[in-house]
């Protein structure tokens, strides 16, 4: 078997609670964080077309960003792991180590060669002096952007509709997903679906131009800022970040507590807890009209969960 085999479809399960009969939202989770035990979420979705390209370019490793609590610099160690490819990662913060949590552990154990470096340098990104340094040392590089969010990303997360279109029988109203760099978003809005978004960063209202920078690099979107013809409605909503990035509240593993308690499904603090918290924060206020039907997506990322504080 392929190491890279993914479970597919992923479950689609109905969630079923008094509060839900009341509002009368029909809610379903796409257990995206069973498709793989080491690849698994949105990330699986966001690499599988990557990794093609990435073998058909001969290349020998994979080059990219991320910060200390990123899924996405777990993911590419673990593809690394499962393709024998190289794995570089240029993390934001000086100051940290590999020790500094749990996500760079596992990357550094993966054998992932860590770079940290400054946040200024950070957002240049490819235009930093590290990152030009790092092309040249590993001239058969395969380039990553953050949180693996690019055009090949997009036709892989835009997979995800197709199944659940099939497993429901019906389109949902909307899909609902938590963001970091907005490309699983994006991937759902390109097949003109509509999507629901929970930015775990403080200030999130960044990811609007970022989601339409990233849809403009489809084809036939027409020059930048002119948009593409059938594409979703995003729905921003920023009020649910719990401080920045990888920050929480009592409240926030209060709730998750009590969702997983309720329906025996594992979720963490950095992102799906976040865009579950909303989703129902926002059914409570009656923000979704009786009839309404959504899939929340669960992105995986469970490496990140901080099982003392939740378990006990």
């Amino acid at each position: 078997m392929n190491s890279l085999t993914a479970r597919l479809p992923s479950p689609l399960q109905p969630l079923e609670s008094p509060l839900l009969d009341q509002a009368g939202v029909a809610l379903f989770l796409k257990r995206d964080d069973l498709i793989h035990p080491l690849l698994s979420g949105n990330k699986w979705r966001k690499l599988q077309f990557n990794l093609e390209k990435a073998r058909a370019l001969d290349a020998d490793t994979l080059l990219t960003f991320g910060g200390a609590y990123s899924n996405h610099l777990y993911a590419v160690a673990a593809a690394g792991i499962l393709t024998g490819l190289n794995t570089v990662g240029l993390v934001r913060g000086h100051e940290l180590r590999e020790s500094s949590s749990p996500t760079l552990q596992f990357c550094h154990q993966a054998g992932m060669q860590l770079h940290f470096i400054s946040r200024e340098e950070y957002r240049q990104q490819e235009n930093g002096a590290v990152f030009r340094h790092l092309t040249t040392r590993y001239p058969r590089h395969y380039w990553l952007p953050e949180g693996g969010s690019n055009f090949l990303a997009l036709q892989g997360v835009g997979e995800l509709v197709t199944e659940t279109v099939t497993q429901l029988g019906y389109a949902p109203d909307a899909y609902c997903v938590p963001a970091g760099t907005g490309g699983t978003a994006a991937g759902i809005l390109a097949t003109g679906a509509d999507a629901i978004v929970f930015p775990v960063l403080k200030g999130g209202d960044f990811l609007a131009n970022d989601i339409r920078h990233l849809l403009n690099q489809l084809p036939g979107a027409g020059p930048p800022g002119a948009g593409l013809p059938g594409i979703g409605q995003p729905d921003l909503q920023t009020a649910y970040h719990f401080g920045g990035y990888g920050r929480y509240t009592a409240e926030l593993l209060d709730f998750i507590r009590d969702f997983e308690n309720r329906w025996d499904i594992r979720i963490e603090q950095v992102y799906s807890g976040k865009m579950l918290f909303g989703l129902f924060d926002l059914i409570k206020r009656g923000y979704f009209a009786k009839g309404t039907t959504l899939v929340a997506v669960h992105t995986g990322g469970l490496q990140g969960r901080i099982t003392i504080k939740l378990d006990t």
